[in-house]
């Protein structure tokens, strides 16, 4: 008695471990035998959102978001250069401390100055990136009265066409046999004139929407419009190296450099809408005012 007294637990602690060890092989089981590409809710839900259209405001906002986010990556970028900037200075110091008390070279020393120039040097470019960046973020902003309006097209809708305007230029030389002979290496996959391009393609084409109204965040345009740019750049480097036999290196893609490029065309662009949005509101306006005196004339004509 004394025995059960005390050892009366074990059973219920059996049963109760025996009963939770059946539950976990049951759910393991349970959780081995999903089918494939099974997803749980949490994927759905994440899958369900992003499958969702953009909203009209985020589409036409997409770009100015997107500058504005590369605008803060850049300011992101100029403070890791200055802070880089003081540490190479440190450095130098550090490193004449040393040979002035015997303990360090001159070889040191030039080492830390150059590390401090190349330091100065990126610190200067981030500085001109953000310049860049800054009008990137203006130019959008003028933009966006006439995406709003209708006059131009959403940011998603340019970049795409864009795309498929480069894509065009190479399906000619895929397509037409006149180009096909006179430039053999524009259509040939193996030509090292297009290795350049065809990666480039090939990133751009994986991240290319699947249409304009598919859901992208600001990080996402920003991918795929710098990979359209690449692809542009590297194909127009082979054309010009197929038509003219230019053989210097295609030029390295520079954010800072596409990005003033755009802004300047985002520039022009919304000049153009502006000036389309002014005559349209004249003719509008003298439409009206010879409405008012006809109806003047009319009703002072009339007889009583």
């Amino acid at each position: 008695m004394v025995l059960l007294a005390e050892w009366w637990w074990i059973g219920p602690a059996a049963a109760g471990a025996g009963t939770l060890g059946w539950i976990g092989v049951r759910r393991s089981r349970q959780q081995r035998a999903l089918p494939a590409g099974t997803t749980t809710t949490g994927d759905r839900a994440a899958r369900a959102w992003a499958s969702r259209p953009m909203s009209k405001n985020a589409a036409r906002r997409l770009e100015l978001d997107a500058a504005q986010l590369d605008l803060l990556t850049a300011r992101q970028a100029i403070t890791r250069g200055r802070a880089e900037v003081k540490i190479a200075d440190a450095e130098v110091v550090r490193a004449q401390a040393e040979r002035a008390a015997s303990r360090g070279s001159s070889e040191a020393v030039s080492a830390a100055r150059a590390r401090l120039v190349a330091a100065q040097h990126a610190l200067r470019a981030a500085s001109a990136d953000l310049r860049a960046r800054r009008a990137a973020v203006k130019a959008a902003q003028a933009m966006l009265p006439a995406i709003r309006g209708g006059s131009a097209p959403l940011p998603v809708e340019r970049l795409l066409a864009e795309h498929d305007a480069v894509l065009a230029r190479w399906m000619a030389y895929e397509t037409d046999p006149a180009l096909a002979i006179d430039f053999p290496g524009m259509s040939d996959p193996r030509s090292p004139l297009l290795a350049e391009f065809l990666r480039a393609h090939e990133k751009a084409q994986w991240l290319r929407p699947a249409s304009a109204q598919t859901r992208l965040e600001p990080a996402d345009f920003l991918a795929y419009r710098d990979a359209v740019r690449r692809t542009v750049n590297a194909f127009d480097h082979a054309e010009r190296i197929a038509r003219h036999g230019d053989k210097k290196p295609p030029p390295a893609f520079d954010g800072s450099e596409a990005w003033g490029r755009m802004a300047s065309d985002l520039a022009e662009s919304a000049q153009r809408a502006l000036a389309r949005s002014m005559e349209s509101m004249g003719r509008a306006a003298a439409r009206s005012w010879n409405e008012r005196n006809t109806k003047r004339g009319r009703k002072s004509t009339d007889p009583e």
